[in-house]
């Protein structure tokens, strides 16, 4: 019968006491182990002992490495027992599996919103704070998230890279896509001209076009009009309300329609805002903008 050596005992125990005896004399952080405690000391000295030996990266702690090489093996050993997608590390798993439980552990203190990541919540602050930090290099517009300029790029680049799987047809953005799929998969179709509906409500709307019944009118001037916005849009010439502004030259319109015409006084503007350019030419202007900002950076040093 093989007896544990008292020491060894005496080390493992810590670990279900909670003990922690040995100090770090920089930081005062406590370890159950004093091997634990000479790994963490690397991180005040800045050694890397542990090199990986495909990129030659450092790092303070053996387990560090471990975890690190699978990014160049491949390797996903921790695996979701309910979708069964793989991660090379645990701690992904562990935050992965908030989309399944819909956990949303980090929640912002401005408007109680709840994140799984806390990087989420951390790019979600800039719409409280208004800050807009990833500029656009070529127009200077400014976005909070760098996911949000990432999308306006496709105005100046054409790019459409949301593509219907049906027909073929290309989006700049997501949500334009997937109004687009009704087109294809909306189950109520016009008998007239096979346009097609996502609910009967829509369908019977749309039926007036070729029946050309006008249930709505208007009390003032005896208008008529198929639809319920029509008439609702139709009021503003009463009423003299002007929602729709331009952001030119801040003249309000009471029909989009109109504002729409009228920026085609501002058409010379407006095309060189934003006027169509290869991704080759985005990249340019983007390494443009940061050597410029180098060259700031060594005037103010």
């Amino acid at each position: 019968m093989l007896v544990p050596k008292k020491g060894k005992v005496s080390k493992h125990m810590s670990s279900h006491t909670g003990e922690k005896p040995f100090i770090c004399g920089v930081c005062s952080k406590g370890f159950s182990l004093r091997q634990n405690l000479k790994s963490h000391m690397h991180v005040h000295t800045g050694e890397k002992p542990f090199i990986c030996s495909f990129c030659s990266k450092g790092f303070y702690r053996h387990g560090d490495l471990r975890r690190h090489m699978s990014v160049h093996t491949g390797e996903k050993a921790f695996i979701c027992s309910i979708c069964s997608k793989g991660f090379s590390q645990q701690i992904h798993l562990k935050n992965h599996m908030r989309v399944h439980t819909g956990e949303t552990p980090f929640v912002c203190s401005v408007c109680s919103k709840g994140f799984s990541l806390q990087e989420n919540l951390k790019r979600h602050m800039h719409v409280h704070t208004g800050e807009k930090q990833f500029i656009c290099d070529i127009c200077s517009k400014g976005f909070s998230q760098q996911g949000t300029l990432k999308r306006h790029m496709s105005v100046h680049t054409g790019e459409k890279q949301f593509i219907c799987s049906v027909c073929g047809k290309g989006f700049s953005k997501q949500n334009y896509l997937k109004s687009h799929m009704e087109v294809h998969t909306a189950p109520f179709s016009c008998n007239e001209c096979s346009k097609r509906f996502v609910n009967e409500i829509q369908l019977e709307r749309h039926a007036r076009v070729h029946t050309e019944e006008r249930p709505y009118g208007c009390d003032i001037c005896k208008s008529r009009f198929n639809q319920k916005g029509q008439l609702q849009n139709h009021m503003r010439v009463h009423s003299g309300e002007k929602p729709f502004v331009c952001d030119v030259c801040s003249k309000g319109f009471s029909q989009h329609g109109n504002l729409k015409r009228h920026m085609s006084v501002h058409e010379g503007c407006k095309k060189r805002k934003t006027a169509k350019i290869s991704v080759s030419d985005v990249h340019w202007f983007v390494w443009i903008g940061k050597k410029k900002k180098m060259s700031e950076e060594r005037v103010l040093k």
